[in-house]
């Protein structure tokens, strides 16, 4: 006899209750700072039980975790406009957007904390600036089939992220329109 699963709902509970504790450690980053809260108050702001964030994530780093690499890596998809020049600039622009939109500088703050907080920290970061690589490697692969004169990853971590990031980071002003497209001048 044939036993029927049960359907799994993407979207359902479980992403509910995900999205809400992502949401709820990027406020408190936001009003308290790096290692400011417990799993408790994680929880409580969410609205489900510690013991839920226990049972996914096993513990308050591995969250903090899984939110940096979730933000940072779910954003940001890579342009495909026919050129590099185009590639990049919506690309550049895409990110300035996110990393001064509401949660940007919690989201940055998190992912600079984590590197400073031991192996699993570091982990994260390795894992972080690695899916960013591969993400833009796959832009610049294009651009080299295309026939055109691509930098490597690194150049553009170097010339274009890198820079934003420590404007966002010290508050050095604001990611106009115009300093994005500088940057992306300078590396082509």
């Amino acid at each position: 006899m044939n036993e029927r699963q049960p359907a799994r709902r993407p979207g359902g509970r479980s992403a509910r209750v995900g999205a809400d504790v992502h949401q709820a450690v990027t406020d408190l980053i936001s009003e308290r700072g790096y290692g400011n809260f417990t799993v408790g108050e994680v929880a409580a702001r969410a609205g489900v039980a510690d013991s839920s964030i226990y049972r996914r994530w096993g513990s308050l780093e591995s969250l903090l975790t899984d939110v940096a690499l979730t933000r940072l890596n779910a954003k940001s998809p890579m342009p495909d406009t026919g050129s590099l020049d185009g590639d990049l600039r919506t690309y550049a622009a895409q990110v300035a957007r996110e990393i001064t939109g509401p949660d940007g500088l919690a989201v940055l703050r998190l992912a600079v904390a984590l590197s400073n907080s031991g192996q699993r920290g570091l982990q994260a970061g390795d894992d972080l600036r690695a899916e960013r690589t591969r993400q833009l490697q796959s832009m610049l692969d294009r651009a080299s089939e295309r026939g055109e004169d691509a930098p490597d990853a690194l150049g553009v971590l170097d010339h274009i992220l890198a820079p934003m990031y420590i404007r966002v980071l010290f508050g050095m002003g604001p990611l106009t329109p115009e300093y994005v497209d500088g940057l992306v001048d300078r590396l082509l």
